[in-house]
């Protein structure tokens, strides 16, 4: 099997963090991509930094992808993948913009593309449920992401998951196989998917 890496993309609740929590159970090869972090909320799955040093790698060409949300600074780097994939690791990204996931993808790997998916409702019970502090700026995001991924209907995807109909353990294991079998990304028909 060639070098390769996972994208999750999907709006917040859609079950990023516990789907690559089940992905490094059955398979630990795969390893969450800790992102750079410059500014408040969240710390655990990031590596925390400055806006200066993301600057910088910018600046040097170092980034795959940068923005912001949250009121925090967030980029990807070429190394810290490259440092997984040295390791033997298969890489998993959590993206929430569908230019970010494309710009990702632009790093030779072999990369299997999920599209995650819930209803709005699941998306506020779930931040509910988890205490999160930001409920309402999640559910604006929710909004956020079905315009974005609206706007990038013909965006190609090697899986579509319905978190809300599919287990974590389910949704793994098919992201496991789809790797295995080095599946295509293809478009999808994003308008029925997000209603």
């Amino acid at each position: 099997m060639s070098p390769s890496g996972v994208i999750l993309y999907g709006p917040p609740g859609s079950g990023k963090d516990t789907i690559t929590s089940e992905l490094t159970r059955i398979r630990p090869e795969f390893a969450l991509f800790e992102r750079l972090k410059a500014g408040p909320g969240r710390t655990t799955g990031y590596r925390l930094t400055t806006p200066d040093h993301i600057e910088q790698l910018s600046r040097a060409g170092e980034l795959l992808y940068r923005n912001g949300r949250y009121d925090a600074e967030y980029a990807i780097d070429r190394q810290g993948i490259a440092a997984l994939v040295d390791a033997g690791r298969v890489p998993v990204l959590h993206m929430g913009q569908v230019v970010g996931a494309t710009a990702v993808a632009a790093f030779p790997l072999h990369w299997i593309r999920v599209l995650l998916w819930c209803p709005l409702h699941i998306t506020e019970s779930r931040s509910i449920s988890r205490g999160d502090k930001d409920v309402d700026t999640r559910v604006k995001v929710w909004h956020e992401t079905r315009e974005d991924l609206l706007a990038h209907a013909a965006e190609p995807w090697t899986l579509t998951l319905r978190t809300d109909v599919l287990s974590p353990t389910e949704s793994a294991r098919t992201i496991a196989e789809a790797l295995s079998q080095e599946a295509p990304a293809e478009s999808r028909n994003i308008g029925e998917l997000v209603g």
